[in-house]
């Protein structure tokens, strides 16, 4: 019996992987991050260089890092060393597999309690609580919250259980049915919300700020801020997509799909802005309230709104939705590597994995509250894990993946596994990732520590 065949499985078809893929890419990036830094940095013109950076720099290294996993067909621990020995590289490029697995997990402890704010705020509508409700009221509910460290552990536990139970049921039955549910529905909820923006006054003034460019607005920092979007939500660096791609039967271009998947990453993030800037602007809110965008300044609207209550569940629910998506694809790497490597059972991997995951998440729970004036070198717990992940550990693991698949891996290989059309086709690839998508990651890397 093939026990590696058993424990390391395909999916289903080609469009399971785009699914789960788009899946893991999309999630709170798309619906919370991207409407307020798009706020933040004028609107139109913010969103024209966003696109530009995930066609020049995201999808280049998402091609390069899929394609990395599926020449090894194994998680990204093994993947990197076993390419490492086979490019005849320097042994350090098998830590590079390391970094990502540790991102991931390092990521999912923090992303599990934002996305039980999320699940609370589901009940928060639903119940009434932002009705009639003012600013002050609205942020008071919000504070309560987050003071509570109780409340921050439930939902974390929730959320971090709904994750475990889905991926122990497996490639098949686990991961890729969740997405064959989640991310249609996420689709249907975000449709629906669309057509309720429709209705609002503020609709084509929210579309003017999101669409209608003004380059006087943008500055470099701007600039830095969409490359750095780009990268950060198409899942890169973490070990996610090369997990994924190990997924990938060979038939399957991984070019074309990376686009498809690029793609979709962006509309979902376009469609968010659609919803959310009409009722910025018809509510009287401020586009560029910053991260409290979501949480402080949306149920104000939700509870003034006909109908709010429903309105209000259905977007909690479809951010509920999109962070699962990209939580099972941030343990997955981990529980892989237990799985091939250690030879445990997926159950027992999934228990383990999401235990140590778990735990981290503690100190970003009690970093809003117990903990909140514990701080290393002026940022809390929460802060200190987003700096070193985000700032850090992707920018490199990002760079690393372009350089390798750019330079260190063999072109025959490269060749064989892309597939292109043409050789102008693998020219132009090549150009991206092995020089500008390195100089761009880097640059990033460099104003997100401060230097730029």
């Amino acid at each position: 019996m093939d026990t590696k065949k058993i424990q390391h499985a395909e999916w289903s078809s080609r469009f399971a992987f785009i699914l789960a893929a788009t899946g893991s890419a999309v999630g709170l990036g798309n619906i919370w991050k991207f409407p307020y830094i798009t706020g933040e940095n004028g609107g139109g013109a913010f969103v024209i260089v966003y696109i530009v950076c995930v066609a020049l720099i995201g999808i280049p290294i998402m091609i390069a890092e899929t394609m990395l996993g599926r020449r090894s067909g194994q998680n990204p621990i093994s993947t990197m060393e076993m390419l490492t020995e086979e490019a005849a590289a320097d042994e350090r490029w098998r830590y590079l597999g390391w970094l990502g697995v540790i991102a991931g997990m390092l990521i999912l402890s923090y992303y599990s309690v934002i996305a039980g704010w999320a699940s609370a705020y589901v009940l928060k509508a639903f119940t009434g609580s932002f009705f009639d409700s003012d600013a002050t009221a609205i942020k008071a509910i919000f504070d309560d919250f987050v003071a509570s460290p109780v409340h921050l552990l439930v939902w974390h536990s929730l959320f971090m259980a709904a994750t475990m139970v889905i991926v122990a049921r497996g490639i098949n039955k686990g991961l890729e049915k969740a997405v064959r549910f989640l991310m249609p529905g996420l689709f249907v909820l975000l449709v629906l919300l669309m057509a309720y923006a429709m209705t609002t006054s503020g609709y084509f003034q929210g579309l003017n700020f999101l669409f209608k460019p003004d380059f006087s607005k943008l500055t470099g920092s701007s600039v830095l801020t969409a490359m750095g979007q780009a990268f950060f939500t198409l899942s890169l660096g973490m070990g996610s997509v090369m997990v994924y791609g190990s997924y990938l039967s060979k038939d399957v271009s991984i070019a074309k799909a990376s686009i498809l998947i690029a793609g979709a990453d962006t509309i979902v993030a376009l469609m968010a802005g659609i919803i959310i800037f009409p009722l910025v602007f018809t509510y009287n809110l401020h586009p560029a309230s910053g991260p409290g965008l979501i949480f402080q300044s949306l149920p104000i609207a939700f509870g003034t709104m006909t109908g709010g209550w429903l309105f209000g569940v259905l977007f909690f629910v479809t951010l509920v939705f999109a962070a699962l998506t990209s939580s099972i694809a941030l343990i997955e790497p981990a529980v892989a590597w237990l799985v091939e490597s250690k030879g445990l059972s997926r159950e027992k991997a999934c228990i383990g994995a999401g235990l140590v995951t778990w735990f981290l998440g503690l100190g970003t729970v009690f970093s809003f509250n117990t903990w909140s004036g514990v701080t290393l070198f002026g940022k809390t717990f929460f802060e200190v894990l987003d700096y070193l992940t985000a700032n850090l550990m992707l920018p490199v693991g990002g760079i690393c993946i372009a350089v390798f698949a750019g330079w260190i891996m063999k072109r025959e290989h490269s060749e064989q596994e892309l597939n292109m059309p043409s050789a102008q086709s693998y020219q132009g690839w090549r150009f991206l990732v092995a020089y500008v998508a390195p100089a761009a990651v880097f640059l990033v890397f460099l104003h997100v520590v401060g230097v730029l």
